[in-house]
C-alpha cells in the first residue's frame, strides 16, 4: 500500500493528522484549480477550504478506481460551480459584438503563461467557466451545459465569445510588445 493509500485509509477512519497530510500534499494543486474557477483570490481560498471539507466528508465514496487526484479535482470544480449556480441569477454579462476575423492571432505567438492566465482571468465569469471547462477539462458542451444549468447553444456561444475576447487581448499584447 503506497503512502497516499495509507493516508486516504486513515482519513476514512477520521484521523485528523491524515487530513492535514492530505491537505499539504494537494493544497497547491487544488488551489490552482480553484483559481481557474473563481473570480478572485479570496473566492478561490474559500473554494479551497470548502472543497477540502467536502473531500474529507465524502472520502469514503472514493473506491480506489482511477486517480485520487482526479477524483479530488472534480470535487473542487463542482464546489466552485455550485457557488456560481447559486448566484448566477444576478450576474450580468456584457454582450460582445461579433467581429470579422480580420487579424488572426499568429500561430507562433509566444506569450508568457502568467499573461495568458491573466487574460483568461479577466473574462466575464460565464465565459471563463465555459472556456476552462471546455479547454482545460476537455468537457463537451452538453456536459458544460448540464453543470452550469445553461443550454448547449449558450455554452457554444460563451466559448466563441471567450475566444474572441482572448484573441483581441493577445493581438493587443503582441502589438504592444
Amino acid at each position: 500500500m503506497c503512502n497516499l493509500e495509507k493516508i486516504v485509509e486513515k482519513c476514512r477512519k477520521g484521523d485528523r493528522k491524515a487530513g492535514e497530510q492530505l491537505y499539504h500534499m494537494f493544497s497547491a494543486k487544488m488551489f490552482a484549480v480553484c483559481i481557474q474557477y473563481s473570480k478572485s483570490r479570496e473566492e478561490a481560498e474559500d473554494n479551497l477550504q470548502d472543497g477540502f471539507i467536502k473531500v474529507l466528508e465524502s472520502i469514503s465514496q472514493y473506491k480506489g478506481k482511477g486517480s485520487f487526484e482526479g477524483w479530488m479535482k472534480r470535487i473542487f470544480i463542482n464546489t466552485a460551480l455550485e457557488k456560481f449556480r447559486k448566484k448566477r441569477s444576478i450576474q450580468v454579462v456584457e454582450e460582445v459584438p461579433e467581429v470579422v476575423d480580420e487579424d488572426d492571432v499568429d500561430d507562433d505567438v509566444n506569450i508568457p503563461p502568467e499573461v495568458l492566465f491573466e487574460f483568461v482571468n479577466q473574462l466575464p465569469e460565464k465565459y471563463r467557466l465555459v472556456f476552462n471547462l471546455y479547454v482545460m477539462e476537455g468537457m463537451q458542451h452538453k456536459e458544460i451545459a448540464a453543470l452550469l444549468g445553461i443550454s448547449d447553444g449558450t455554452s457554444k456561444s460563451n466559448l466563441a465569445r471567450a475566444k474572441e475576447i482572448l484573441k483581441r487581448k493577445i493581438n493587443a499584447y503582441m502589438r504592444d510588445e
